[in-house]
């Protein structure tokens, strides 16, 4: 795919970026993150939150900061978190500048409101200084004025040209840790401002599909979105945008990753969609396996087939699984069948099987 019309391939940019302890780009694991919704200002309570978001799988967690009481909590939050944290600022570039004096990992700033070039630059020189990242977040909804109709109504070009500006701002002052996001609400200009990016910029990019919607309506445009950028190995760290619970969040960016071979985490089921060939209640077994092998942390693909169709044969990749046969299963290892067991008794043997995997 040619450069975006009258883009210039960017020089001058680091491949790869250190937010706390976390590598971003060149060729480092895909990192996950996602962003507080308690009150930033509220120390407890955001601590306690972004505390399980690291439990649940987070490499990274944002915290916004409308206002100076939520910069000033940087100062509490931080030491009291194992994670690295981004200030997400809109408006007023001084925040940027608080939070940075208090120990913040990574600022993000809107190219769409962050003020004049002379914001931009007090930023960037206070970020230098403190030896962080930058992460400049271009929203389909929030250009700035006149850009997309210079763009030619042409939507990912203008967030191409609008992350060009800033870029070219931050290098004018010798800022090169830059994260760059391109998001927008519909998948199809998310991928595309994407593709586009990857071809004229070479930091690293910060996936994902902006307001999303509640669980289920935003992880499918998420995996969509961020799956198939990722699958062309564009991306190198992730954000699900959900209207629900953060930690919700993480699961289902750990799943996409799962899904692609890019994170092995946990136990790994696949289950067929059942047919009339099942004679077994396959729905229900596959949901208690799947409820019952959250969070154990075992290396395993283990597969729950409703007939001999579906498994052993084509699961014979799993480490584990049964197949169904009338009000029975027979019990495989990689594709070898070692024993046969009554329908009542499937999910207890096989949870009895990974625990002797753990061992």
């Amino acid at each position: 795919m040619p450069v975006a019309a009258g883009m210039r391939r960017t020089v001058h940019m680091k491949e790869q970026v250190r937010v706390g302890d976390v590598l971003m780009g060149g060729g480092a694991p895909v990192s996950i993150q996602s962003m507080a919704n308690v009150p930033t200002k509220d120390c407890e309570r955001v601590t306690e939150q972004i505390n399980a978001l690291s439990g649940a799988g987070c490499d990274i967690v944002r915290i916004a900061v409308p206002d100076e009481a939520s910069a000033k909590a940087v100062e509490y939050i931080r030491p009291r978190v194992n994670v690295p944290l981004v200030a997400d600022i809109h408006f007023d570039y001084r925040l940027a500048l608080m939070c940075i004096e208090r120990g913040i990992d990574k600022v993000r700033i809107n190219p769409g409101n962050i003020g004049n070039e002379e914001n931009a630059k007090a930023v960037a020189m206070a970020a230098r200084s403190a030896g962080i990242p930058i992460r400049i977040g271009v929203n389909a909804g929030s250009l700035e004025k006149g850009i997309l109709e210079k763009c030619g109504g042409d939507l990912p070009a203008a967030m191409i040209a609008s992350a060009q500006r800033h870029i070219d701002i931050l290098h004018k002052y010798d800022f090169e840790d830059i994260v760059l996001s391109l998001k927008a609400s519909d998948v199809k200009t998310t991928i595309a401002a994407y593709r586009l990016a990857k071809e004229t910029f070479a930091c690293p990019l910060h996936l994902g599909v902006t307001e999303a919607g509640t669980w289920k309506a935003g992880i499918v445009k998420s995996s969509i979105g961020i799956g198939a950028l990722l699958a062309d190995g564009i991306g190198d760290t992730i954000r699900v945008s959900l209207t629900d619970d953060p930690v919700k969040e993480a699961e289902a960016a750990k799943l996409i990753l799962s899904a692609l071979g890019m994170r092995r985490t946990g136990v790994e089921v696949v289950s067929c969609p059942t047919c009339a060939r099942c004679k077994i209640n396959l729905i229900p077994i596959a949901q208690k396996v799947c409820e019952a092998v959250e969070g154990l942390d075992i290396a395993c693909k283990l597969a729950v087939m409703g007939c001999v169709v579906n498994g052993p044969g084509e699961a014979k990749d799993a480490d584990l699984g049964i197949a169904g046969g009338d009000g029975c299963a027979v019990l495989f290892k990689k594709g070898e069948i070692v024993g046969k067991i009554p329908e009542e008794q499937i999910v207890e043997v096989l949870l009895a099987e990974l625990e002797q995997m753990k061992g």
